[in-house]
């Protein structure tokens, strides 16, 4: 699919586009990896790790620049779209810029992508798009149904869909990285000692929009099954020692994370590593092509990271640490 084409990552500097690329030119050897983002200094420091690698480039550009877009996209063939502002507080004290980003953003990219004659584009959702409760989780539900509708729009030469999954093990400004820099002091803050979340690692999350790629007819969001944990097996599997205090669920945080929930339950169907979510209304193609062999989940179904099947233990989540601890929280 991806052998010999030029993609273009948008937000590429962050933790998925870190692990991203060079996943990519490993596994598929493209054409060329444009790396679209505003700030220069990630992309210079980033650049470093794939110097002297020619189908590397570098592209400054913002998605709110509809006309900046249209010259990144000449020639690209797949897009993966990972650009937001997605810190929770940043985006509730500043809801106009979090929207001009999440929602403005999305809908250039999805005229510039039609224009220029892009064939797909895998959009990175989130958890938190699920019955949203915050700025950045409605900002994301918006944008996942303007990729959806945007299929409507392209007489089948584009196709868009999108991937959400849940929290990212070890990436900037999550919890591991948090509590591994806090254990020194020997104190670990709990907000409710109740709370679950997903755990999934970066290099699943690139196989997810891998597989979306290969997939996809346009319209479908793709779910990857993964694991939970609770938040106070978490801490216990950074420091087993450390004190646990427990301070209080945050304003616009969950208590569980929802991936799938009630609602989406008519339109969801199940393979052995994902769900698929298909759209609500489709005029540009058949479920029939886009269920693909899957199962129907029941009526009433809901995917939470509190009634998952599959639970990630203290000794499994101690040894992907020991594994990971010189990349953790640093993309």
């Amino acid at each position: 699919m991806l052998t010999n084409k030029t993609i273009l990552v948008t937000g590429g500097t962050g933790s998925f586009g870190n692990t991203f690329v060079p996943m990519t030119l490993a596994k598929y050897n493209p054409k060329k990896i444009i790396i679209y983002s505003r700030d220069e200094m990630k992309q210079w420091n980033m650049a470093k790790k794939f110097q002297g690698d020619s189908r590397v480039r570098f592209f400054i550009g913002d998605v709110r620049d509809k006309d900046r877009l249209y010259r990144a996209l000449n020639g690209v063939d797949y897009v993966v779209h990972a650009a937001a502002t997605k810190i929770v507080p940043t985006a509730e004290y500043n809801p106009f810029e979090c929207i001009k980003t999440n929602v403005n953003g999305a809908m250039n990219l999805i005229d510039a992508c039609i224009d220029t004659g892009v064939k797909r584009l895998v959009a990175l959702s989130t958890d938190k798009a699920s019955s949203p409760v915050n700025l950045y989780g409605a900002t994301k539900l918006c944008s996942d149904k303007l990729f959806i509708a945007g299929n409507s729009y392209t007489g089948g030469k584009t196709k868009f869909a999108v991937v959400r999954y849940g929290n990212v093990m070890g990436s900037r400004g999550s919890v591991i990285p948090f509590f591994i820099e806090t254990a020194r002091t020997g104190k670990l803050t709990i907000t409710d000692k109740r709370m679950t979340r997903f755990m999934i690692s970066l290099e699943q999350g690139v196989e997810l929009v891998w597989h979306a790629f290969d997939d996809m007819e346009g319209g479908e969001i793709y779910v990857k099954k993964i694991p939970s944990m609770n938040i106070c097996d978490i801490a216990t599997a950074v420091d087993a020692n450390a004190e646990q205090v427990e301070i209080g669920i945050r304003p616009g945080e969950k208590l569980h994370e929802q991936m799938i929930g009630v609602e989406d339950s008519h339109f969801t169907y199940e393979y052995p590593e994902h769900y698929k979510i298909l759209p609500q209304i489709c005029e540009w193609g058949n479920f029939e092509d886009m269920i693909k062999g899957g199962v129907k989940v029941p009526e009433g179904f809901s995917y939470t990271s509190d009634n998952n099947k599959e639970w990630m233990s203290i000794p499994q989540l101690q040894e992907w640490i020991e594994q990971n601890r010189h990349k953790i929280g640093s993309i």
